[in-house]
């Protein structure tokens, strides 16, 4: 059923009234909605795009598991590499904020060892996780400077 069908014309006329005006209306002059989005930082997923993007390129060689935009989370799926199968990486990605700052990012990695009773916890230098942050928050600014400018 339309809302014509429903409602009759003039909730019909009044609601294309609404969105038209509403496409109209605010905003930063001179710029455009992707413009204002890119200055930000944010956009419709609720956290920082350029981290979030960031983040997706970074471990863009693992298969991904799971990921929450609105909520700020990436899962990845185990990952071999080729050189050593009896290793395996899992990374989880928080991004904690809408700004892009250092303490907006939070990554875990997890390792394990094929042994003869299968997959077991191995432990994993404490700086990688770290490292991993470290290439996000640099690939974020990248993206954010040939975005901006």
């Amino acid at each position: 059923m339309t809302i014509k069908n429903r409602f009759g014309w003039p909730a019909a006329a009044a609601i294309a009234a609404a969105a038209l005006l509403a496409a109209c209306g605010g905003g930063q002059k001179g710029r455009t909605l992707a413009g204002q989005v890119a200055l930000r930082g944010t956009s419709e997923i609720g956290v920082n795009s350029f981290l979030w993007r960031a983040s997706l390129d970074t471990l863009s060689f693992m298969p991904l598991a799971s990921a929450d935009p609105y909520g700020g989370v990436i899962i990845t799926d185990w990952y071999s590499n080729p050189a050593t199968p009896s290793e395996r990486f899992k990374a989880t990605v928080y991004i904690l904020d809408s700004r892009l700052r250092a303490d907006a990012l939070n990554v875990a990695i997890n390792k394990q060892r094929l042994t003869v009773n299968g997959w077991s916890e191995d432990q994993l230098s404490p700086d990688t996780a770290t490292q991993i942050e470290n290439a996000i928050l640099s690939r974020a600014r990248q993206i954010k400077l040939d975005t901006v400018g």
